[in-house]
């Protein structure tokens, strides 16, 4: 089994200033030079270059931390694809939410057939052990295609004006993805919102529904499981 990376394990830097820098770029809409730019006015000299390797080594890992603590996702499931274009060329990225929001998976595809539609189900249901209680999506056939072919008992509810909470999750998605100037690759883009999709979305609750207390005990909550799941040394 291959080891997680460890920032603690050679690095000149402290993993507390590693998982910082991961967390700034993950969490707001910010470039590699925008985050050299934060560090240095901290007095941290450090290149962008760094912060590129350094995203790239370890917000998987980080991302993979936040998933296995948060509770079970809702029964309830919403899919949605967005069009998404790499070099020129038309990709689709597939997504699903819980009835809370929460980003259950996504999925870059160069296909929105039934073939990709089951491919995305079945990741779906491995990554999260559990089949749900309804599946909401758009009026695209090849949902209801993969969906009697992989989980037919369950509730399939289509509609255009009940999947707003996954067509809203993509907005952080589109965010970044004018800010990076486009995707370069289907596996950088998989790659890259795999772990943006957990660690954005850890500091970003549903603050319109909570109070001002509530939203700050999250907070304060939110910041110290960051801490614990990427600056204590992990015990072997």
């Amino acid at each position: 089994m291959r080891r997680e990376p460890d920032p603690h394990y050679r690095h000149r830097f402290p993993a507390e200033l590693i998982a910082h820098a991961v967390w700034l770029y993950h969490t707001f809409p910010l470039s590699f030079r925008d985050v050299e730019l934060l560090l240095a006015d901290r007095g941290v000299e450090v290149s962008y270059e760094t912060v590129r390797r350094w995203c790239r080594k370890f917000a998987q890992t980080f991302a993979n931390r936040l998933r296995r603590r948060r509770p079970q996702p809702g029964d309830r499931w919403h899919l949605d694809e967005v069009f998404i274009k790499i070099h020129g060329v038309q990709h689709y990225l597939w997504r699903a939410v819980d009835q809370e929001g929460v980003v259950l998976d996504i999925l870059v595809q160069n296909r929105r057939n039934t073939k990709a539609a089951k491919r995305f189900f079945r990741k779906l249901l491995t990554g999260l052990r559990y089949v749900p209680r309804v599946v909401v999506t758009d009026k695209l056939k090849s949902y209801a295609a993969a969906k009697g072919k992989i989980i037919p008992g369950v509730e399939h509810r289509q509609s255009r004006y009940l999947n707003n909470r996954a067509e809203n999750s993509h907005q952080p998605t589109r965010l970044r993805e004018r800010r990076m100037k486009r995707f370069t690759s289907p596996r950088q883009a998989q790659q890259f919102l795999s772990a943006h999709g957990p660690i954005h979305q850890h500091s970003h609750p549903r603050r319109h529904l909570m109070t001002a207390a509530e939203y700050r005990a999250y907070r304060a909550n939110a910041f110290a499981v960051w801490q614990q799941e990427t600056c204590v040394r992990k015990m072997a």
